[in-house]
């Protein structure tokens, strides 16, 4: 047990309150609408994701990787989903699930770094933002609808804003005992400052109670996590979740797959997870830019540009189809001779997602979260 006045940790559920601002605290929402945000961190390959079977110059370009994309569900003429994101395929087909292809935010270098920098903070150039898209969007909402939680040890910068986030993250450290939980609630009872924060992990630890000691390894552990921390009325109503792994410099094909069938497990056990409350869930799935569009010697795909987006949920806009102005793979169509060419803001597609989503003005949400565009 770590206690201070300015970060607290309950080690018992391993709830890191990292904002170290009271008054956090989970309120009843006046809507049903929720939204998880996924980060795939290390550079998504859109084109191994959502395969562009159609295109002349696909099969060629990509080789031993093109074999494995004609297995998956074919989406339309042009385009075929990887065959490890089966429970994606069958949102599709019931238009619960939308993709958007050739997509990036304004960044055009290759470090992980900025570009993840930009895409959380939205920002027009690395770094320009100390606030990120979702902490912005949170100003749009109903005081009741802002709870806000990232299932990681700190605040990631895409929630970072004016308002109070939580943080979860599962702990290896011995459970705390209900007496020692219970001495600290009446030594805190009278701090102005800690308390509120105490009372505010202490209803979260029960929110989590069932899955205190899960480790969160693999996507369904990581989707029955975060379902049960969003189902509730008091619950949170916009989550966060890191993903890793996706820099998939060389053996490509098998870990990919396994990287992709994580993330079909992590939204099959969140729309399980949240049951009928799925039809008011918007899921978006991004990453920080793409990959090359050749392979490289070692079987995987160097940093690229422009990559896909997922959107899933109940009440999409558009599901079962694919959003593209597609720029074509041939070497001419491509971006410096090497990338998928962007064809369509990441920024705006979000934008417009989330403006559905919460039934707001498309021009008021774009200029919130994207202030610098």
């Amino acid at each position: 047990m770590i206690l201070s006045r300015r970060f607290l940790i309950l080690s018992g559920a391993g709830l890191a309150a990292a904002t170290a601002l009271p008054g956090l605290a989970f309120a009843a929402a006046n809507t049903a609408k929720r939204l998880l945000f996924v980060i795939q961190r290390g550079a998504a390959d859109g084109l191994g994701i959502l395969a562009p079977t159609g295109d002349p110059a696909f099969a060629a370009a990509r080789r031993a990787l093109a074999e494995e994309a004609t297995t998956g569900a074919k989406l339309d003429a042009m385009f075929t989903l990887h065959p490890a994101l089966a429970q994606a395929a069958t949102l599709y087909a019931a238009k619960q699930a939308q993709f958007a292809h050739a997509v990036a935010t304004a960044y055009r270098d290759r470090s992980h770094f900025d570009g993840q920098n930009m895409l959380e903070g939205g920002g027009s150039r690395p770094y320009a933002r100390d606030d990120g898209w979702i902490g912005r969007l949170l100003t749009l909402l109903p005081a009741a609808d802002r709870s806000a939680m990232a299932i990681a040890t700190a605040v990631p910068l895409a929630l970072r804003g004016t308002l109070p986030v939580g943080t979860y993250a599962p702990s290896r450290l011995p459970q705390a005992d209900a007496d020692l939980i219970a001495r600290l609630s009446a030594l805190y009872a009278d701090d102005p400052l800690l308390h509120p924060l105490w009372d505010s992990a202490i209803k979260t630890q029960e929110l989590a109670s069932d899955i205190g000691g899960n480790n969160g390894r693999n996507g369904a552990d990581l989707g029955k996590l975060a379902a049960p921390l969003m189902l509730p009325a008091d619950g949170a109503r916009v989550m966060m979740i890191e993903t890793g792994g996706w820099d998939t410099h060389s053996g490509q094909r098998g870990r990919l797959a396994a990287q992709l069938r994580g993330l079909d497990q992590l939204i099959g056990a969140v729309q399980s997870g949240l049951g009928a409350a799925w039809s008011d869930t918007l899921v978006i799935v991004a990453t920080e830019f793409g990959r090359t569009v050749e392979v490289n010697g070692t079987g995987g795909t160097d940093h690229g540009t422009a990559s896909a987006a997922m959107l899933l949920g109940g009440g999409l806009a558009n599901g079962g189809k694919v959003l593209a102005d597609w720029p074509g793979l041939a070497s001419a169509a491509r971006l410096d001779g090497r990338d998928l060419k962007p064809t369509r803001s990441l920024e705006s597609v979000i934008a417009a997602a989330v403006a559905h989503h919460y039934a707001l003005d498309p021009q008021r949400v774009m200029t919130t979260l994207y202030p610098d565009a």
